[in-house]
């Protein structure tokens, strides 16, 4: 559930969704290369897969942030160009990877347009707010039965429960000596809670159940060596777990019962997997990455790329859910960070309806996931990861309290 944070600053281009430090490069066992070199190598591997692409303007907005990084404001500005006039709701005006072009007329115009095609949309109120500034949150579980609700905290390490308004700590920091915590599930079989955690810096990462109580029932290890970050994840009945490992550029199938992961194929490279959702019946899980959203179907084991269509994007996308057949998202790596749905066929496989459900307000700061109760979808408003760099708080004066924001999914 990580914002895509791209090596410069923005999954949250802010991809995890803004922080340098957590990239979108491939996994990698050696250390990390210089700033310039990765760069480079990530213009290779854009450049290599934007004919592949079903969203032609994803390719090329992260490209645009690339060159922009090395300085080469026109090619920037020329990818970018393109990027925008595609019309699907791209903005680069809060975009750190692009502040040397603010003063730059194209920019300005690329902006204007941008801000002209796609008005601000503001449908949401406060549902309410942790006092805890310093928790930077990253993941959000709800349940029903007693509107309880988990945050997770990458600055704590912990895992905060919030009921009738109280918060209150679930799992303390430094309990379990846990990562830094991102996507959250709760289990209905146990009413028990998962959690994924994982750090860049070293890249470790573990899959951890609670039981109700907050006590810890399992810690599971990465499959293999290298860097990896679980990110998200979704339950399937009682013996599956899918979850998503960015940098490790994989999805994995967890069993429960034999402690196991197994990593899926898909009908392309998987470039920082992030967001991930399964359909009703089981069948279809959504996988959000960089440039867009796969589907796999578990029944044979094929994917296939979700096309957004004219005028819509699924890149950047950080938390996904499932919705009576649309795809409910918090996109935070396309600019300006917005939610959104996107209603799919019968069979998953293509958008027939894009609507924003919230943009340019006040409730979608730096957003990064949710949660839908009933017809509700409660979301984390402000997680402030943009203050976050090789796991620690950057500046704490200008933490908030944390916002929780719910609207209606009509």
């Amino acid at each position: 559930m990580k914002t895509f944070l791209l090596h410069r600053a923005g999954f949250v281009f802010v991809f995890f969704l803004l922080i340098p430090s957590y990239g979108l490069l491939p996994q990698q066992s050696n250390p990390p290369a210089a700033p310039d070199t990765a760069t480079r190598t990530e213009i290779a591997l854009g450049e290599a897969l934007l004919p592949k692409l079903a969203d032609r303007a994803a390719g090329l907005y992260l490209l645009a942030t690339d060159y922009a990084a090395l300085g080469d404001s026109a090619t920037a500005l020329a990818l970018l160009k393109e990027c925008v006039e595609s019309d699907e709701g791209f903005d680069p005006s809060a975009d750190r990877a692009f502040a040397p072009l603010q003063a730059n007329p194209q920019f300005q115009a690329l902006v204007k347009r941008a801000a002209q095609h796609f008005p601000a949309v503001h449908q949401a109120r406060l549902a309410f707010t942790v006092a805890e500034k310093d928790l930077v949150p990253e993941g959000l579980a709800a349940e029903a039965p007693g509107r309880v609700f988990y945050l997770s905290s990458l600055n704590r390490r912990k895992i905060v429960q919030i009921q009738k308004g109280v918060a209150s700590d679930f799992v303390r920091t430094d309990e379990y000596a846990l990562l830094p915590v991102l996507g959250l599930k709760i289990d209905p079989q146990d009413g028990g809670l998962w959690a994924n955690t994982g750090t860049d810096g070293t890249g470790e990462a573990e899959l951890l159940h609670f039981d109700a109580e907050g006590q810890l029932l399992s810690r599971s290890g990465p499959p293999s060596g290298g860097r990896h970050l679980f990110n998200d994840l979704v339950l399937r009945g009682d013996r599956e777990i899918f979850l998503t490992d960015s940098l490790a550029n994989q999805v994995y199938r967890f069993d429960r019962k034999m402690h196991t992961f197994t990593a899926l194929e898909f009908s392309r490279a998987l470039y920082y997997p992030n967001g991930i959702a399964l359909s009703t019946d089981g069948n279809h899980l959504f996988a959000a990455d960089a440039f867009g959203v796969l589907q796999y179907d578990l029944r044979n084991a094929s994917s296939t790329e979700v096309q957004p269509g004219r005028g819509a994007t699924l890149a950047g996308v950080d938390g996904m859910y499932w919705d009576r057949g649309w795809l409910v998202v918090v996109q935070n790596g396309i600019g300006v960070p917005r939610l959104a749905r996107f209603q799919l066929t019968a069979d998953g496989t293509r958008v027939i309806k894009a609507e924003t459900l919230e943009y340019r307000s006040p409730f979608v700061e730096l957003p990064t996931t949710g949660a839908i109760l009933g017809n509700s979808f409660y979301f984390i408003g402000n997680s402030q990861i943009d203050n976050m760099k090789d796991d620690r708080v950057l500046d704490p004066a200008k933490l908030r309290p944390v916002r929780v924001a719910v609207l209606r999914l009509k």
